[in-house]
């Protein structure tokens, strides 16, 4: 009777659970089905949209061989037209900064920008303990104890170094490019040869400058006509005549070469210089406050200079082809062949003569005289004016 009731009793509870079990999977069932149902309506709903231009392909006469390729050739269809259709949608993310083109391109002083010289981090100083108070007026304030550069005071005193240097080279006179950094040598030589200049990328010799006879007098020089064409016959002559010296000198890092600024203050040698916060705007006649421990900003401005003296170079040639020079000629040279060239010719000694018995003729004309005199002592037999380089 006990194990009866017992029976009994878990039979009911075992019936019940059944039935709510198999309810409740039927209900999931129904359930996953709408849905199954819902989104293969949604896709062939979507399939007819986009299928509403594409041409509806021909039934296969052929069984259920090829039927699984066929149904893959309309999917890969479907692909393309979808692509076409979304193609076009969305951004298209390109690289905007490309290094190598501040070597291979680089700015001229027309494209110099507030924008151009913030991406080059040239407005990044030194801490401010490390700072000279000599440059505080080209300091626009303080940020996290770093000093930052005014970016205005850069590019006006950039667009005017590149301008000393266009002139220099639109004269014909000899830029040196000084980087000896690492990392520096690529952006210094680009710009010294389009500048047609000179460069420097290891360390100074002390004393080229001040004693270059002795350290620099075995080098090669040339005699070079308007045009930049080698002129032959001067080596005898060139061989006791002194070394030459650069006409300006640009240093992208004062801070390591001291010793050459110095030399070029003692001869008068005008110098370009990258001054950060640390460094002595007073070293340098031309300064140009900016980062000079990015590599991005020396790039920036030694392609900005190596522009200026490219279009100065440009500028004498076009003069030389319509018979000008901008240069002094070098004095002291005889054409091989020919007499002693610096005697000057007899029109030039009568008005010599004439300025001597006459004292009122005022000294600017003795300049131009003076002037004469050499271009005219330093003639070539075809009517060529010549210059020294090395």
């Amino acid at each position: 009777m006990i194990v009866r009731s017992v029976a009994l009793r878990h039979g009911r509870h075992a019936i019940a659970s059944n039935f709510l079990s198999r309810r409740f999977l039927a209900s999931q069932v129904d359930s996953i089905e709408a849905a199954a149902e819902n989104s293969i309506k949604q896709l062939q709903s979507l399939e007819t949209q986009l299928n509403s231009g594409v041409p509806i392909p021909e039934p296969s006469a052929e069984p259920d061989l090829f039927s699984r390729s066929s149904t893959v050739a309309e999917q890969y269809q479907l692909f393309k037209q979808q692509q076409k259709l979304t193609q076009t949608l969305g951004s298209d993310i390109s690289a905007h900064y490309k290094p190598h083109t501040l070597l291979s391109n680089p700015p001229s002083p027309a494209d110099v920008t507030l924008e151009l010289l913030l991406a080059a981090e040239a407005h990044q100083g030194h801490a401010t303990s490390l700072w000279n108070p000599a440059n505080a007026r080209y300091i626009h304030g303080v940020r996290q104890g770093i000093h930052i550069i005014s970016l205005d005071v850069t590019a006006a005193h950039l667009r005017r170094a590149s301008k000393v240097v266009q002139e220099v080279s639109k004269r014909g006179g000899i830029v040196l490019f000084v980087g000896t950094r690492d990392g520096q040598d690529t952006a210094v030589v680009r710009a010294a040869q389009l500048a047609k200049g000179y460069h420097l990328f290891e360390r100074w010799i002390p004393g080229s400058i001040t004693n270059g006879q002795q350290i620099l007098g075995k080098c090669a020089t040339k005699v070079m006509n308007e045009k930049d064409e080698v002129v032959p016959g001067f080596d005898e002559q060139l061989y006791e005549r002194p070394v030459l010296k650069p006409d300006l000198v640009v240093c992208v890092n004062p801070m390591e070469n001291y010793v050459l600024l110095h030399e070029c203050a003692l001869n008068n040698i005008p110098t370009i210089g990258v001054i950060d916060t640390n460094a002595d705007p007073t070293w340098v006649t031309y300064p140009i406050p900016a980062n000079d421990d990015s590599l991005r900003c020396i790039q920036v401005i030694a392609g900005v200079l190596g522009r200026a003296g490219e279009a100065g170079q440009k500028q004498r040639l076009e003069l030389a082809e319509k018979g000008q020079i901008t240069y002094r000629p070098a004095q002291g040279l005889v054409a091989p062949g020919e007499d002693d060239l610096t005697t000057a010719s007899p029109e030039v000694n009568q008005e010599i003569r004439e300025k001597v018995f006459h004292d009122t003729e005022s000294i600017v004309d003795a300049d131009e005289l003076s002037d004469k005199i050499d271009a005219d002592a330093n003639h070539e037999g075809d009517g060529r004016r010549i210059r020294v380089t090395s």
